[in-house]
């Protein structure tokens, strides 16, 4: 059977989760719910936190650091985190952003995980702590990699350094059903330039691979480049290079591969959607 339990602290729940492997945190409820109410999780201990830091950001200054229970709602309520509201946009309808949260988002399967692509292009990092320890700060593309492994410990929070032009930071979901449909893919792309140059760009795909990925070939094509035409024709050619979409019921691999070029091109172009 199940069993909920509430936590008073971040600590208190990291120690109960690096205690028990059946254990789940249980935020907004958007993914675990689910699995509760179809029959897939039918025993472990379900943890709330009514720790105030889990609901925390901190967006003002260089570095930010959104706290995992902070809801999309919440970032579009924040006008320090504007180049993140298309991403938490994108998430769901109204009720769904009210409860939808940026640790919960992390944790969510292909083609969902729309706003940790969003993140990833960000270069952002993940807090986790385990035990009653301090957090430590993991890399979100390491993050993802050993996600289905489990055990990494309580997901605390997110930080990434600001973009220094909000302008820099693009991001575009592509759905059937508009705005709130699953992806058949969503692209983030942050450019930071330099004398006209771009300078360690970073690209990120969703619904491209079983987890959101970074798209090094196109960041390699972009490097150093001014943002002309030749520069998006080489980052379209480069397009799927690492990339393993799945066929599954909102689009085929086929499809996401014959998009995706199109897509990118218009997003580095300014094109609107």
């Amino acid at each position: 059977m199940l069993d909920v339990r509430s936590c008073a602290s971040l600590s208190e729940a990291a120690g109960i989760i690096s205690g028990d492997r059946q254990a789940l945190l249980i935020a907004g409820g958007t993914l675990v719910m689910r699995e509760v109410n179809e029959g897939r999780l039918t025993e472990g201990t379900l943890l709330r936190v009514t720790d105030p830091a889990f609901r925390q950001v901190n967006a003002s200054g260089g570095r930010v650091e959104i706290g995992a229970g902070v809801t999309m709602a919440m970032v579009l309520a924040n006008r320090d985190l504007s180049y993140l509201h298309a991403p938490a946009r994108g998430i769901g309808g109204p009720a769904i952003r009210t409860m939808a949260t940026i640790g919960g988002n992390l944790f969510a399967e292909t083609p969902y995980g729309d706003f940790t692509v969003a993140l990833l292009a960000l270069g952002a990092e993940v807090v986790v702590q385990a035990g009653y320890g301090s957090g430590r700060a993991v890399p979100l593309e390491d993050f993802l990699a050993g996600r289905e492994r489990g055990g990494q410990g309580l997901v605390t929070a997110v930080q990434f350094a600001r973009p220094q032009n909000p302008s820099e930071f693009l991001f575009r979901k592509i759905s059937r059903v508009k705005p709130k449909g699953i992806s058949v893919l969503s692209i983030a792309a942050h450019l930071p330039t330099s004398g006209g140059r771009l300078v360690q760009p970073r690209v990120a795909y969703g619904a491209m691979a079983p987890v959101p990925m970074r798209a090094r070939g196109v960041e390699r094509a972009l490097d150093g480049k001014p943002l002309d035409t030749a520069a998006i024709q080489a980052a379209k050619q480069a397009a799927l290079e690492g990339t393993r979409p799945a066929t599954d019921a909102i689009a085929s691999d086929w499809y996401r591969r014959e998009i995706l070029p199109v897509h990118l091109g218009r997003l580095l172009a300014g094109e609107p959607r």
